[in-house]
């Protein structure tokens, strides 16, 4: 039997202050935190939409766009903003935010356009580079206020995760979210040094990490996933009614491991993400343009693929194929 949620009401029996602007219980307020000034004098905002029930329970948020080429996250908060069942909420509150990293948004980038990634800048800093100002805004204005936190991430340069959930391998509250949630694959990792789980992690809050996807690149399939599993995770904590039921297998990998590139050249993949592979199973081969080599490469171990690389040019080392082994299926 699953344990109950967390109940934390401290959070949501009163009126919430978010970067000075108050939000009374049983209200919406859609609120602009700003973050910094391009050099053309424009300013940027982290907006902040924020819905709360009359009734006390506890404040989750769902994040997106930590990555600001990462889009597939966007767009489920986008779709979660369009759902009226957030306008009635049974208990709590929820804080969305759409896009916390603008600026890579808008440069179709990772990072910030000083070259540094947010999701390595926290806890931040007010006075700090372009990403250290992004991350405090989110560990100082955001994070005090919140019980629980769904980050939406996808695949980065080229390469594409099937739908996954990755938490925190110390945590069992953690485990129990991520198998209601109900993302294909789950993961557990380790903190990763200066990262929004790490930190969050620190604060008291429960952290789930989805990732699907591919970035600069909409996947009907990860969006759909992430909706209804947000819903799940809602549902669980007793704040909305309903939620989609699973309708496939889950599994857990005890462990991962990436298959690289040996040799330079053009990539083509005969095995892509979501399948089973055996050891000695051709996952793919590597050209040479001159056309006078080829190199195949093939599974080490029995697995799933949880990520494989798009790129069609590839070096030496490059990431091709991300596998979990030891899986097990709930």
């Amino acid at each position: 039997m699953l344990n109950a949620p967390i109940d934390n009401s401290s959070n949501t029996d009163h009126i919430m202050v978010i970067d000075r602007e108050e939000i009374l219980p049983g209200t919406y307020k859609q609120v602009r935190i700003n973050v910094s000034r391009l050099p053309s004098g424009t300013r940027i905002y982290v907006q902040c939409h924020v819905f709360r029930s009359d009734q006390p329970g506890p404040t989750v948020l769902i994040l997106a766009g930590v990555h600001g080429d990462e889009i597939n996250g966007i767009e489920a908060v986008r779709r979660l903003l369009n759902d009226a069942a957030f306008e009635k909420l049974n208990t709590g509150s929820i804080i969305l935010i759409p896009l916390l990293n603008v600026f890579g948004f808008i440069n179709f980038s990772r990072e910030v356009p000083d070259g540094k990634d947010v999701n390595r800048s926290f806890p931040g800093s007010r006075s700090g580079s372009l990403a250290a100002r992004v991350a405090h805004v989110l560990t100082k204005k955001i994070l005090p206020l919140v019980d629980y936190a769904i980050d939406l991430h996808t695949g980065g340069a080229s390469r594409y995760n099937y739908p996954q959930v990755r938490y925190n391998m110390d945590h069992a509250q953690a485990f129990e979210m991520a198998k209601i949630f109900g993302a294909p694959f789950l993961i557990a990792k380790k903190k990763i040094a200066k990262s929004f789980r790490k930190i969050a992690t620190d604060m008291g809050v429960i952290v789930l990490v989805y990732e699907a996807g591919e970035s600069v690149r909409l996947d009907g399939f990860s969006i759909e996933i992430a909706v209804d599993g947000i819903k799940r995770i809602l549902k669980y904590l007793n704040m909305i009614d309903s939620a989609p039921a699973i309708r496939h297998d889950i599994w857990v990998f005890r462990s991962t491991g990436w298959v690289r590139a040996s040799e330079a050249g053009l990539f083509i993949w005969t095995r892509r993400s979501g399948g089973f592979v055996r050891k000695g199973e051709l996952l793919g081969v590597v050209h040479s343009p001159q056309g006078d080599r080829t190199k195949r490469i093939f599974a080490r171990a029995d697995g799933y693929i949880i990520g494989h690389n798009n790129a069609s040019v590839v070096h030496n080392g490059d990431a091709l194929f991300h596998i979990g082994y030891n899986g097990t299926t709930l």
